[in-house]
């Protein structure tokens, strides 16, 4: 595995672990509020795959 792809997943696991931290304090400390632990769960799977994306294609385009 190339070492770009092996640090894009350490900071994908820590990103993914920081937002689903902040969406379960969001659940469990605002009442009535559970439509504001959507963004975090959504920055959590859109924010990963947006950066393997651009640094695939930087790589991809490097190497040529």
């Amino acid at each position: 595995m190339a070492l770009w792809k092996r640090f894009w997943l350490l900071a994908s696991v820590i990103w993914v672990v920081v937002c689903v931290l902040n969406a379960a304090t969001i659940l469990a400390f605002s009442e009535g509020e559970e439509a504001k632990a959507v963004q975090p769960l959504a920055l959590a799977i859109a924010v990963p795959a947006l950066l393997y994306a651009l640094l695939w294609l930087y790589f991809r385009v490097r190497r040529k």
